[in-house]
């Protein structure tokens, strides 16, 4: 399988450490590809209409993109314990933190639009103020909800992914959430996040 990735997405981060914590990451050959609104790349659209990573290609079959959905397909291929409870509250709980993951990053990145990605005559003070609110809001929620010592699963592979990309492009800070924070940092010294560090610069 070929994973269409970018060394400093988070979405895409996110299937690559699924794929680490299930036992799958040497059976993708990952392929850099940088992406962003303004910035058109062929070979993403070609397989994404939407034009974004990740992207999973499949030999014989269509390709599967959403972090979302290439990390439910990849759970299909292991005998190993689901990182997406089948059943009950914890199916739940795993798809409720994955989906505050997912927006908590799209409002990072809609605020780092306002703060320096869009020309400075075009930056909307009031939506980076409503996008804090938001942050900041969730990392409260989040310091209340997370749960230190459960078995990983696909929330909390989203929320370290996520964390740790609001991080790497200075946004506001969950530091001082310490249960958060704790949390947090226990995860990121897991293998599958030491073996994929985000880097690099967007490119619009």
């Amino acid at each position: 399988m070929i994973l269409y990735y970018q060394t400093h997405s988070p979405f895409a981060r996110k299937a690559l450490v699924f794929a680490h914590e299930i036992g799958l990451a040497d059976q993708l050959q990952v392929i850099h590809h940088e992406t962003s609104p303004t910035r058109r790349n062929d070979e993403v659209y070609a397989e994404n209409p939407l034009g974004k990573v990740p992207v999973l290609l499949r030999e014989g079959e269509e390709a599967i993109f959403d972090s979302d959905v290439i990390c439910a397909y990849l759970d299909t291929l292991h005998e190993g314990r689901r990182l997406i409870p089948e059943t009950g509250e914890a199916r739940w709980r795993a798809l409720r933190l994955q989906s505050v993951a997912q927006v908590l990053a799209q409002t990072g990145i809609g605020l780092r639009w306002e703060w320096e990605r869009r020309p400075e005559h075009l930056r909307y003070p009031a939506l980076a103020d409503g996008y804090e609110e938001k942050i900041e809001a969730t990392y409260d929620w989040l310091e209340r909800t997370v749960e230190p010592g459960a078995p990983v699963d696909i929330g909390q592979i989203a929320l370290a992914t996520t964390l740790s990309w609001m991080a790497f492009r200075d946004l506001p800070s969950f530091r001082n959430r310490l249960s958060l924070t704790r949390w947090f940092d226990a995860f990121e010294e897991r293998p599958s996040m030491q073996a994929t560090p985000l880097s690099g610069e967007t490119f619009d």
